[in-house]
């Protein structure tokens, strides 16, 4: 509910006046419905999204592919839609839509130079490639894609108990505190406040000519669901490519490049940040618009570039470099405040008593309602998965097992770590580790497969308290993951992060560590606070950003893609898109044939299927409403008829906080299979929803072990059903230290395995075992032998955020 005594988000025309607040919007286009220009159909339209955007074939791949098509359309006199891979390039630089151009400008040092030996980046030139922001969220407000996915005020969201919570950007107090001040002015009154999200991950690459630093930079905005923003490449835009070499050898020249290229960047949306701009909407209406500078998602040593902190010192807070680990609350960073101690300190007082950098001015600076302190937002990815996790906790288990056992025994005891990890289960979206887990080099998807499975791996070989460390780690991670957020999680978002400071005193006393201050740790403190001013951080971090690969043709690239998508987003609200190509072009056949009556001429996706091709799939589809449960088929007699079998499920849940689509849906395969990609078989498990009479920790929810899907046709009805071995529960709730609840293999009283039939109605989800492994050193095993080994398993509850959720 929104207590603001004043109008917001109101409808205006072109010409800034306010209109009635229920009249329809104009048509999106006068286009009609068959134009598709510039391409010649909807055919030459998809090949093109499917080759350039999906597939990403290279200009040679194109042409074989060109010319195999040629091969077949010859004998009919006709020919494919585009001649070679330059026709297809020419065609999409001919689309009028989403062509926001590449600029550039040039930056060079003006400052003191040295009377002799000047060094050549003094006189270098470094180009700064860049979109008009403002023209780019003019573009992406105006995309009707995101109609339904938008808010046009600052909100507060209650729970039944009237308890607040967080989830949306627009839902959080940052946002409502800027409308306040936005507010004064009254000539804004009835204006949509949009936060711009801005966010850069700096890469090195090596080319011809040495080591050179990347910036990319993307933009979003704070109005856009975080459902969509995580999802859809329309919500967020790739805005700025800087380019420095590293052999510039002054750091705070660097750190000038980067502030003064933001700041110029930024100029074309200054004017409209305390005056509004009129915007077109997602749903075709104008509105009065003011834009403010929103969070920034950045690693740590940008965070520092950004806001003139010293390495090691905290950006956000004056928290003491020496005891970032302190559990005394501490006064947080604000502009003000560093302007006056620079104004009375000297450069090395600021430096060494706060960690300011007094010759560094955050671009922030230049901007109205904008300070850099405060908006540094969450970063999970660098923060927590990274850097906690990664390395820090993993690579303090590696320290404690050579400082209590000598290198030689620590060396056994990390090669089966590794053994256990690689005889883990497969599992859908699970990465692998065949091998070890210790690489050279490691990416964000190697550390979040890690901590899916890790804490597993090292029970038994650490301390109990070590293992308390990961799972309340683990804990605080997860919760921050979640999709929506109540004043209860925060509270158990601090209970986590205060077991966790508890279980990590073991490394200390161990003689691991010595100090346990580190920005990366110290940030886990921010987040209750970064929660309540921006919302969920599943939305807002820096696992939604992507990577360059390159310069010049990477930025053409990159346009042609935006040209594309915008292109599909026109499409499809002129509702071109619906069906797929082909079932379109038989509909139209069969209208032409008039086999058909005109109201049931287009064919559905089903229905083509069933006319292209014969058969049956080998998949069976299956929708599982959440809550639902079905009891265990009965068998009373003896079937005889025909009985398929099929090697996979497919169940669709509500998954929100995981990757998914735009309405939280997420589909999870459940194998069921006598050779997985051509080798052994593998088999999952599953949660299996026993109504709320069963007697379950889980609330219902049974586990099982798929052993063969089939179904059959019995009188008029058909089964669709399971073979499954069950499991029982080991423990009345979960394990004190994993805080996992434990399962075994159930049997009969004779010793036989407890194997039933059931519906496939009763399926919620795919579920993941880990064995409990205890102390002892376990032999080379393949995971697909993982469900027959051993006699007590975890249920992971870490797999996936959704089954952390419901486990």
């Amino acid at each position: 509910m929104a207590l603001i005594s004043f109008d917001l988000g109101l409808k205006c025309d072109a010409n800034r006046s306010f209109i009635d607040q229920d009249a329809p919007p104009l048509p999106h286009t006068d286009a009609p419905p068959t134009d598709w220009t510039p391409y010649n159909d909807r055919a030459a339209f998809e090949t093109v999204e499917f080759v350039f955007t999906r597939n990403q074939m290279s200009a040679k791949q194109i042409d074989t592919l060109l010319d195999l098509w040629v091969t077949t359309l010859i004998k009919h006199n006709d020919a494919p839609p585009f001649a070679n891979h330059k026709d297809m390039y020419a065609t999409i630089d001919a689309t009028p839509l989403g062509d926001t151009p590449w600029k550039s400008f040039t930056m060079c040092y003006n400052g003191v130079r040295p009377e002799q030996d000047i060094p050549p980046w003094m006189d270098g030139k470094y180009d700064v490639w860049y979109r008009d922001p403002l023209q780019m969220v003019r573009s992406m407000l105006a995309n009707s894609e995101l109609d339904g996915g938008i808010e046009f005020s600052p909100y507060r969201d209650y729970t039944t108990e009237n308890k607040r919570y967080w989830k949306n950007f627009m839902s959080a107090d940052w946002a409502w505190n800027q409308v306040d001040v936005i507010a004064q002015n009254e000539e804004n009154h009835g204006s949509t406040f949009v936060p711009l999200i801005i966010g850069s991950d700096k890469t090195v690459v090596s080319v011809a000519t040495g080591q050179t630093e990347y910036h990319p930079l993307y933009l979003s905005i704070g109005n856009i669901h975080n459902s969509i923003r995580r999802c859809s490449t329309r919500a967020r835009a790739r805005l700025i490519f800087t380019e420095f070499p590293i052999h510039i050898q002054c750091p705070n020249f660097r750190r000038q490049l980067f502030q003064h290229s933001l700041a110029k960047i930024f100029e074309s949306v200054k004017p409209f940040m305390e005056t509004f701009d009129v915007t077109h909407f997602p749903d075709g209406h104008f509105q009065q618009t003011v834009y403010g500078l929103g969070p920034y998602i950045a690693d740590y040593p940008e965070q520092l570039i950004l806001s003139g902190v010293v390495q090691n010192w905290c950006p956000r807070c004056l928290a003491n470099r020496k005891d970032l680990d302190s559990d005394q609350p501490c006064l947080h960073r604000h502009e003000a405040h560093t302007e006056l101690l620079i104004e009375q300190l000297t450069h090395k007082q600021a430096w060494d008593e706060y960690g300011i950098i007094a010759n560094v001015v955050p671009f922030t600076n230049d901007f109205p309602r904008a300070d850099i302190h405060e908006l540094l937002s969450p970063d999970i990815l660098h923060q927590i998965i990274k850097g906690t996790f990664k390395d820090h906790l993993v690579d303090w288990v590696g320290d404690y097992l050579q400082v209590t056992h000598g290198a030689r025994h620590a060396a056994e005891i990390m090669d089966d770590i590794d053994h256990r990890i690689a005889a883990v289960a497969p599992f859908a979206g699970l990465r692998r580790f065949p091998d070890r887990h210790g690489f050279r080099q490691w990416t964000g998807d190697d550390s979040k497969a890690l901590m899916k499975i890790y804490l597993a791996a090292i029970e038994g070989h650490v301390p109990q308290d070590v293992v308390c460390t990961f799972s309340a780690f683990l804990e605080f991670c997860y919760i921050v993951r979640c999709e929506a957020l109540t004043e209860d999680d925060l509270v158990q978002l601090q209970d986590a992060l205060n077991r966790f400071h508890k279980y990590w005193e073991v490394f200390k006393a161990t003689g691991v560590v010595s100090t346990f201050s580190l920005p990366r740790q110290h940030s886990l403190c921010h987040y209750i606070l970064l929660i309540r001013l921006f919302g969920a951080p599943n939305g807002l971090c820096s696992l939604i950003t992507d990577r360059f690969n390159a310069l010049g043709q990477m930025l053409l690239t990159n346009q042609c893609l935006d040209k594309l998508a915008a292109a599909c987003a026109d499409f499809e609200a002129r509702g071109m898109l619906h069906g797929s190509c082909l079932s379109n072009t038989l509909g139209e056949l069969r209208r032409r044939q008039n086999v058909h009556e005109d109201n049931d001429s287009e064919l559905d996706d089903d229905a083509m299927a069933d006319m292209v091709q014969e058969g049956h799939s080998r998949r069976l589809h299956v929708y599982k409403p959440q809550n639902q449960s079905v009891e265990r088929l009965p068998v009373s007699q003896v079937f005889l008829g025909k009985v398929a079998v099929f090697n996979s499920a497919a169940a669709s849940f509500h998954a929100p906080s995981d990757l998914s689509g735009t309405g939280g849906m997420r589909r999870k395969h459940i194998q069921a299979t006598p050779s997985w990609c051509g080798g052994e078989p593998r088999r999952d498990c599953i949660f299996v929803n026993m109504g709320a009479d069963f007697d379950s920790p889980m609330g219902g929810l049974a586990v099982a072990w798929v052993l063969c899907f089939f179904s059959f046709n019995y009188q008029t009805l058909y089964y669709p059903c399971a073979i499954v071995h069950w499991y029982a529960y080991v423990l009345e709730g979960r394990d004190p230290d994993t805080g996992m609840y434990v399962v075994t293999p159930t049997t009969t009283g004779d010793g036989v395995p407890d194997i039933s039939i059931i519906h496939i109605d009763c399926i919620f989800r795919a579920a993941h075992l880990i064995p409990v492994y205890g102390p002892d050193f376990i032999p080379k095993i393949s995971p697909h032998d993982s469900y027959d080994m051993f006699n007590l398993y975890y249920i992971n509850k870490y797999a996936d955020h959704h089954a952390f959720e419901i486990v």
